[in-house]
């Protein structure tokens, strides 16, 4: 199937929201209700009917309480009943809950996931779908602007840590985190996508699944407009959590290569990985040695950085565990 085609969607398509959660009832209720609330403006518009999808992940179920109090309430605009569902998925790992949403989602078109420590912006789902209804892609993805819980100090601010990259609208992109993202569930059926859940303890999931999406011909573009806050909490502002995450994110990206290549080749890509990482420990630290001095801490926290994401790289090409970020504790 040649996923660069553009095709006329059918407006009878039917949506599902899904939002994945693990031991966060007050934040995906606030997720809940804010995507609730959008539902109205993109039903019938672009979509005949629309639901949003809770995921649990905690066996124990600990949003069921916070979610299906909203489930009873005034429904908001565009809502109807048995518009929102609620569902555990025992089984740990990110990926898990992904699929599972997959899963859920079987009679309809469209998914879209947002995180549950997210709030959409206003537009956000009608801009969404309403690049997709005028480009026929198979997926789209958005920005995700941080919305600190207390002001970051100067050395997190100097990193830019939580600046991600964007692009202008219609941008075609080849790869997307999950965490803002549109997927045309007949294309994905149609190649037999789902995520992998080796690895579900430590993400990347999402880059994997959509890397592979693009590998089937299919087409991703980037729509500015449809923004999400990410609501960041004041233990994620500490340096070392920064740092180890910064690893994380850099093995993982050597992990997915890995996944993505043959077995034949892997020697190759273990091979630059190892010397890439060194290169960036290395720069990282000269970095880090003129951050010592009087008006440079964004060449000290820029270097910290280099370093963190060169350590992970080479922790992954050496076969080292890494860094389970959505392990159950």
């Amino acid at each position: 199937m040649n996923g660069a085609a553009v095709g006329t969607p059918q407006l009878a398509a039917v949506l599902t929201v899904a939002v994945p959660t693990f031991r966060r009832p007050r934040e995906v209720a606030r997720a809940v209700a804010a995507v609730r609330a959008q539902l109205g403006d993109v039903v019938p518009r672009y979509v005949s009917r629309a639901e949003v999808l809770v995921v649990d992940n905690d066996p124990a179920g600990s949003a069921r309480g916070a979610v299906e109090a909203l489930m009873e309430a005034v429904p908001t605009p565009g809502d109807r009943p048995g518009s929102t569902r609620y569902v555990v998925e025992p089984r740990p790992g990110v990926a898990a809950v992904r699929n599972r949403a997959l899963e859920e989602a079987k009679d309809s078109d469209l998914l879209v996931f947002i995180d549950d420590d997210e709030t959409p912006e206003p537009s956000w789902l009608e801009s969404l779908l309403g690049l997709r209804a005028s480009t026929g892609c198979q997926a789209v993805a958005g920005p995700v602007v941080p919305d600190y819980e207390v002001e970051p100090d100067a050395w997190v601010v100097a990193g830019e840590f939580f600046v991600r990259r964007t692009w202008p609208t219609g941008t075609v992109r080849p790869v997307a985190a999950s965490n803002c993202l549109l997927l045309d569930l007949r294309f994905v059926r149609e190649e037999g996508l789902v995520f992998d859940e080796a690895f579900g303890a430590t993400g990347g999931e999402d880059t994997l699944f959509t890397r592979q999406l693009t590998d089937c011909g299919g087409v991703i573009r980037w729509c500015d407009e449809a923004r999400v806050r990410d609501h960041v909490p004041a233990s994620r502002l500490d340096h070392q959590w920064i740092l180890r995450r910064q690893r994380s994110h850099a093995a993982t990206g050597v992990r997915v290569a890995l996944a993505r290549a043959g077995t034949g080749l892997h020697a190759g890509i273990r091979g630059r990985a190892l010397l890439g990482g060194a290169l960036r420990v290395g720069a990282g630290g000269l970095r880090m040695a003129v951050g010592l001095l009087p008006g440079q801490l964004q060449h000290a926290a820029k270097g910290a950085r280099l370093v963190a994401r060169g350590q992970g790289m080479v922790g992954a090409s050496l076969g080292r565990r890494t860094h389970e970020e959505y392990g159950r504790s």
